[in-house]
């Protein structure tokens, strides 16, 4: 024993050994690896420290026989002009068992067998799964054994290069395992990599010797493509997760509830084998979801009624004409002006303004009035609501950072953010369908809504620059259009109907017969 200890040539064979056992061993790992999947996760640990000891006593077991090993090469039988020997029928038998298995594991992950999500799920037995490990043992142990008898004369350098490759391998067997289990597509190269072994073993069971060299060279080769995909993947998965959470969430929601929507640039595919006759969902619960999911994202500028068509009350005009106003005007509650929106004394509710009108003849600011609640047209709609709850009903006035008055904001403007438009009875809807793929839209009409109902995507400005089909096409064309301008975009056409000095009225969208359209310009 002291010899070999300070025999150079020793420690050489015992070195180059150990990473030969190593490498014969990586196809029973990436096996035990596969395999221990199908267990519960409390037993997969088990299993593997199980399926690896019992490797290393199989192959220390079959070094103390090395005399009945060398028996084994001995011819038994011929059949049809082939030799068996005891060695080729285990490799044979053994090879056949690794086609079945790494066959029948493809087939089930390529069906979907293993990734259908239950509550109920069905693992295999651990007693099976050990079972299946000591088959596979005892072939890539015979296999290790005769490569460490053929390279070596002495048994303590065999044994010593067995058990140091057996604990590598029980080190590396979780994170290897984890990492298996972690990649779909690893999965089923590394099966790829077992029936490409099995029928080496087959060949060399039936006495076609395949050199060993050309087999590594092929998985090599394999695992190096492997590792730019996934080098790819993880690339592409970086790059996604710059994107906001809320974001790609939202847009996972979507997918699930059937989104048939054109998708932005980013978005992933939706699936092609789900039924497109039959959604789960119908397209106003879709909208709906949508129209939630995008509250944190928009501002109160994008729901807030403009300046041009709020309703007000002016303080300086005659009571009586006040009183006509309030009677022919549908809405509740108006802010109330000194002779322009500039100037607001505040905020009143229609029926309060008509009392003290019938009662004393005049309002006063100090009695009948409520102060005003104002907020930036920057603030988003999800702390909007908040204001608004705490307004007990209050409209609240939208400005500028100048501090400009822009528009008024009121609960049911949300609402109409949510699940689309509710006119008063003065209004009419801002999106209406005139015909088979033809609508009808106010210049005043919200993107999210529009692209809702066009089923398109692309009109909301990314920096909230604007957020009305007038402004999204004052943004195109760089200036008002003149009536009768088109615009083409994602297969629709946008033609100024109404305009005059100062606004986009109306637009008429058709929708073109063909499927895709470059944006372009027409005069």
């Amino acid at each position: 024993m002291l010899e070999l200890l300070t025999d150079p040539a020793a420690w050489v064979g015992l070195v180059t050994l150990v990473v030969l056992e190593i490498v014969l061993g990586i196809d029973n790992l990436i096996f035990i690896a596969i395999l221990a999947e199908k267990l519960p996760p409390h037993q997969r640990d088990k299993a593997r420290v199980l399926g690896l000891s019992l490797a290393l006593i199989m192959r220390l077991g079959l070094l103390t026989a090395i005399s009945w090993l060398v028996t084994l090469t001995t011819p038994l039988f011929s059949v049809a002009g082939f030799d068996f020997s005891g060695r080729d029928l285990i490799l044979l038998f053994g090879g056949l068992f690794l086609l079945f298995k790494a066959t029948t594991e493809l087939h089930e992950r390529l069906e979907g067998v293993t990734h259908t999500a239950s509550k109920s799920t069905v693992y295999a037995s651990f007693s099976l799964v050990v079972a299946q490990i000591v088959v596979l043992d005892a072939v890539f142990s015979l296999d290790a054994v005769i490569t460490a008898v053929g390279m070596v004369d002495e048994l303590p350098v065999m044994m010593a290069a067995v058990v140091i490759s057996i604990v590598v391998m029980l080190v590396a067997s979780k994170p290897l395992t984890r990492f298996v289990n972690a990649h779909p597509t690893v999965v089923i190269l590394c099966l790829s990599f077992l029936l490409t072994i099995g029928l080496s073993l087959v060949a060399e069971g039936l006495g076609f010797h395949l050199p060993k060299g050309y087999l590594y060279a092929a998985i090599g080769f394999s695992i190096v493509i492997e590792f730019f995909n996934q080098w790819s993947r993880r690339n592409l998965a970086r790059h996604e997760a710059r994107r906001p959470l809320r974001e790609r969430t939202a847009q996972s929601v979507l997918r699930m509830l059937g989104n048939r929507h054109p998708l932005a640039d980013g978005d992933a595919p939706a699936d092609p084998l789900a039924p497109a006759d039959a959604p789960a969902f119908a397209t106003e619960e879709r909208n709906m979801v949508s129209g939630v999911l995008s509250l944190a994202e928009r501002s109160a500028r994008s729901i807030m009624t403009p300046r041009a068509d709020i309703s007000w009350v002016d303080l300086e005009e005659a009571p009586d004409a006040i009183r006509q106003q309030l009677l022919a005007t549908p809405h509740s509650m108006f802010p109330v002006g000194r002779g322009s929106l500039d100037d607001i004394a505040g905020v009143a509710r229609a029926k309060d303004l008509l009392a003290a009108l019938t009662q004393h003849g005049r309002i006063d600011e100090a009695r009948d009035l409520r102060s005003a609640i104002y907020v930036p047209e920057s603030t988003t709609v999800i702390n909007l609501i908040d204001k608004l709850r705490h307004a007990r009903g209050q409209l609240a006035l939208v400005n500028d950072e100048y501090g400009t008055l822009k528009g008024v904001v009121t609960p049911i403007d949300v609402l109409e953010a949510i699940a689309g438009e509710f006119p008063d009875e003065d209004e009419r809807l801002e999106i209406e369908a005139t015909g088979d793929g033809q609508w009808r839209v106010a210049g005043s009409a919200d993107l999210h809504q529009l692209q809702l109902a066009l089923g398109t995507h692309g009109l909301v400005s990314e920096d909230d620059s604007y957020t009305s089909i007038a402004g999204f096409l004052l943004d195109k064309f760089g200036q008002l259009p003149a009536q009768g301008a088109r615009l083409e975009h994602d297969g629709l056409e946008f033609e100024v109907a109404e305009a005059d000095d100062q606004r986009i009225r109306t637009i008429v969208v058709r929708r073109l017969p063909q499927t895709e359209s470059a944006m372009e310009l027409a005069a």
